[in-house]
């Protein structure tokens, strides 16, 4: 499944997989399930996005300053992703993080998105902490989120209020203009 979004980001947003019920489905990842729903609200509430709400891959969003990439590029069996899956994937990560020179904050949804950002760029590890911004160097920033999933979400433990502020924290880093 290929990413999407603006080629010129300073955003990139990296998840685990298209889920076999939404971009599986849709063609575009988030999209179409209720991980994509909190993240293109999240989006729209913010101005990277032109739209709240994304259900089909031709439905017209069309975001800004931001590009949506994921660890895998399929949906892993019971939504976990074996390590050879994560390793064979790896490769179009690293181009993309290579393709995409407008980046300076990256937000990680989920502890593999997070392990597999810093393993590919070969960052010091790092424990993740949901919020927490690390320095990547001058330039870039990595902001650790937990991942939308309903998983999280039904279960409260990534709300409403904590998932906008990721969003804040964000745009207030691009706004800042220093990391």
């Amino acid at each position: 499944m290929p990413s999407f979004g603006d080629p010129r980001a300073e955003v990139l947003i990296i998840g685990l997989a298209p889920a076999a019920l939404g971009g599986n489905r849709t063609g575009r990842m988030f999209t179409g399930d209720s991980s994509g729903d909190w993240l293109i609200k999240a989006s729209y509430e913010l101005k990277f996005a032109n739209r709240q709400t994304s259900d089909h891959r031709d439905d017209g969003l069309v975001l800004s300053n931001v590009y949506i990439t994921s660890v895998i590029r399929c949906a892993p069996p019971d939504n976990t992703p074996l390590r050879s899956e994560i390793e064979n994937c790896s490769k179009y990560l690293l181009k993309e993080l290579r393709v995409l020179k407008s980046v300076r904050i990256v937000l990680t949804l989920g502890l593999i998105a997070f392990n597999t950002y810093r393993r590919v760029c070969q960052l010091e590890p790092a424990v993740f902490r949901h919020g927490k911004t690390y320095s990547i160097n001058k330039n870039n920033t990595l902001v650790a989120s937990y991942h939308p999933s309903r998983q999280n979400t039904n279960t409260g433990r990534l709300t409403w209020n904590m998932w906008i502020s990721i969003f804040r924290t964000v745009r207030m880093l691009l706004m800042s203009g220093s990391n």
